[in-house]
């Protein structure tokens, strides 16, 4: 029989202080023009700690070349994650661009849409 974990939540834990750690490298440390007003919107961390999916938006600015310019600068905040993180193994980072603000608003809008139109229909 398989001992069950002491700690059964940690991968999450884990995953939500790296989310915090980046939030503060990149505004603090990161100076590359490139990277704008970047929110982190969520960060998925493989079982086995080596690779860390980094989910991000953005207020303003490209997504391609800010998706390049976080890649780019992935080994840098992964040092700046090893000196405030206590585990092992710090995953690869991996930026990717989150493009589910945007989807939620076109949703949005198709719905307003739809409900302006049934209350049109319905008037005439």
């Amino acid at each position: 029989m398989r001992k069950k974990s002491s700690t059964p939540n940690r991968g999450f834990r884990i995953a939500d202080q790296i989310q915090r750690d980046l939030t503060d490298l990149i505004a603090r440390e990161l100076k590359d023009p490139r990277v704008g007003m970047v929110t982190l919107q969520g960060v998925e961390v493989t079982p086995d700690y080596a690779h860390a999916k980094v989910y991000f938006s953005l207020l303003v600015g490209d997504p391609v070349e800010t998706a390049e310019a976080l890649n780019q600068a992935a080994g840098f905040l992964r040092n700046g994650l090893f000196k405030r993180l206590h585990i092992h193994t710090v995953p690869t980072l991996h930026f990717l661009f989150d493009q589910t603000p945007e989807r939620a608003a076109d949703m949005n809008a198709l719905i307003a849409r739809a409900v302006a139109s049934r209350a049109k229909d319905s008037e005439g």
